[in-house]
C-alpha cells in the first residue's frame, strides 16, 4: 500500500513540476489555457521542496519515441477556414510541446496526424476507425456535434479520447463518456440571441437553421427562450445540411417580412436568427437583392462569426455590414495565448483574428501533452482520469461533469470597413454572469 500512496504522489508531484517549468520557460507565468469570461484567475503556486523531488522521478518514466495526437478536421467543407486557423494553433502548440520536452530532457516528443472529415459525419467515422487501426488513442475533434454523435460510440467502446473544441450540442453533454469539449454547450448560447431581440424591443422573430445536430440543438433552446420572452415566432425555417442555393428560402423570408409590414409591424420590430456554417454566405447574397430584408434586425451564431468566407462574396459582405449582423462567439483564453495564436495564424494564413475555437484547439493539444507527461504512458483511460485535474489546475479551464466548459462570455461580432478593407470587428460582448450586454464605442445594435 505505501508503495502504491507513493506513486500516486509521484505522478501528482511530477506533473506539478512538469507544468511549473512549462510555465517558467514559455510564458512567464500565464496559464496555458483559457480563463472562462467573467470568471475568476487562476495562479498556481508551486513548492520548490516539491519541484527539486519530483523531476529527477520523472525523468525515470517510460515515454519514448512518437506519440501520435491525431485531429479530425473541416479542412475542404463548410467551417474550412476555422479549420485552417486550428491547424495552425494546433501546428504551433506541437512546437511548442516539442520545443519544451527537448529542453527537458524527455524521452517522448509528440506527433500531430491532421485528417479532413469534410464535416461529414460518415467520413469523421471512418477516419477515426482509420485513427484506430494505425494505434492513434488521443485525438482533437471533431469539430461538429453530429460529426461527435456518429463517433462518439465508437470513441466510448474502444477507449478513444476525443476533444472537442467547437462541438456544441446541449444533447452531447453526458458525463463518464470519452468525449471533452473545450467550449461552452448551446444552452448557454441559445438564449443570447432572444435575449437581445427582447432588448431591442423586438416583437416579431424569425429562426432559420441548419438541419443537423448542431442547429437542430440551438433552435430548441432559442426558440425556447424566445417563447419564454413573449416573442412571436413569425417564422421557422429548416434546410438540409447539404443545401448551397437559397433562392427559395429568401424568397419565402421576405414574403413573411413584407406581410408583418404591412400588418403594421415596425421593421426595426423583427429580428432574423440564421444558424448555419459558411453555407450562409450564399444566403446573404439572396438576401441582399430583397430591399425589405435590409430593413430588419439579423443575428446569427458561432457557426459563422469571424468566417473567413464571407470576405470572398462582396454582395453577403456588404449585407452583412449593413444590416449590423451580430455573431457571437465564445470567449475563453488569456492575452499572451491569444497574442501567440493570433501572430501565428496572421504569419501563416495572413488573416486575423482566428475564430476562438482556435484557442481551444491550441489548449487541447497542450492538454494531451500534460496528461502524457503526467502518466508517462500512451494510453486514453489514463490520461481521461487526469484530464479535468490537467484542465482545472494547470490549464483554468473548470470542466463540468460532462467534460464541458460550464459557461462564457460570448464576444459579438460585426463585419466592418476598416480602412477600406471588410474585417471583423468586435461590437460588444454578452457577460453571462450578470446575463446583459456591453457595446464597444461608437456601435449601436
Amino acid at each position: 500500500m505505501k508503495k502504491n500512496i507513493e506513486a500516486v504522489s509521484s505522478t501528482v508531484a511530477g506533473v506539478a513540476a512538469v507544468v511549473a517549468l512549462i510555465i517558467g520557460l514559455l510564458i512567464g507565468g500565464v496559464a496555458l489555457g483559457p480563463t472562462l469570461g467573467g470568471g475568476p484567475q487562476v495562479q498556481t503556486v508551486f513548492r520548490t521542496a516539491t519541484v527539486e523531488r519530483t523531476v529527477t522521478t520523472t525523468a525515470a518514466a517510460g515515454l519514448t519515441g512518437e506519440v501520435q495526437i491525431g485531429t479530425l478536421l473541416c479542412l475542404s467543407a463548410v467551417l474550412s477556414s476555422y479549420a485552417e486557423n486550428e491547424r495552425v494553433a494546433m501546428d504551433l502548440a506541437a512546437k511548442e510541446v516539442n520545443d519544451f520536452l527537448q529542453k527537458a530532457g524527455a524521452g517522448f516528443r509528440i506527433k500531430l496526424i491532421h485528417e479532413d472529415t469534410a464535416c461529414a459525419p460518415a467520413t469523421a467515422e471512418e477516419k477515426i476507425r482509420s485513427l484506430y487501426a494505425r494505434g492513434v488513442r488521443l485525438i482533437v475533434g471533431p469539430m461538429t456535434s453530429a460529426e461527435v454523435r456518429q463517433i462518439k460510440g465508437f470513441a466510448d467502446t474502444n477507449k478513444i479520447l476525443l476533444i472537442s473544441q467547437s462541438s456544441t450540442a446541449p444533447d452531447l453533454k453526458i458525463p463518464g463518456d470519452y468525449v471533452f469539449r473545450f467550449t461552452t454547450a448551446d444552452d448557454i448560447q441559445g438564449p443570447i440571441g432572444p435575449r437581445l431581440a427582447k432588448l431591442l424591443g423586438v416583437t416579431h422573430f424569425i429562426y432559420i437553421w441548419r438541419g443537423d445536430a448542431w442547429g437542430d440543438g440551438l433552435h430548441t433552446v432559442s426558440t425556447g427562450e424566445a417563447k419564454k420572452l413573449g416573442l412571436n415566432l413569425a417564422l421557422e425555417l429548416r434546410y438540409a445540411p447539404d443545401k448551397t442555393e437559397f433562392s427559395a428560402e429568401v424568397s419565402q423570408l421576405a414574403n413573411t417580412v413584407k406581410s408583418l409590414i404591412g400588418a403594421g409591424v415596425a421593421a426595426n420590430k423583427i429580428m432574423v436568427e440564421i444558424v448555419g456554417f459558411d453555407e450562409v454566405v450564399a444566403f446573404l447574397t439572396a438576401a441582399n437583392e430583397y430591399p425589405e430584408l435590409k430593413q430588419i434586425r439579423w443575428f446569427g451564431s458561432d457557426g459563422t462569426a469571424v468566417t473567413a468566407a464571407i470576405f470572398q462574396d462582396p454582395a453577403a459582405t456588404q449585407f452583412a455590414e449593413q444590416v449590423k449582423w451580430i455573431n457571437p462567439l465564445f470567449f475563453a483564453t488569456t492575452p499572451d495565448r491569444k497574442a501567440r495564436v493570433d501572430a501565428e495564424v496572421l504569419r501563416v494564413l495572413g488573416r486575423s483574428p482566428p475564430d476562438a475555437y482556435s484557442y481551444a484547439a491550441y489548449s487541447a493539444v497542450w492538454a494531451y501533452a500534460l496528461g502524457l507527461m503526467a502518466t508517462q504512458k500512451y494510453d486514453a483511460e489514463a490520461v481521461r482520469a487526469v484530464l479535468p485535474m490537467i484542465a482545472q489546475e494547470f490549464l483554468s479551464l473548470k470542466l463540468d461533469d460532462a467534460g464541458d466548459l460550464p459557461y462564457s462570455d460570448y464576444i459579438l461580432w460585426v463585419v466592418k470597413t476598416v480602412d477600406g478593407k471588410p474585417r471583423w470587428v468586435e461590437a460588444g460582448r454578452y457577460v453571462y454572469a450578470t446575463n446583459s450586454f456591453e457595446w464597444a464605442e461608437g456601435f449601436q445594435p
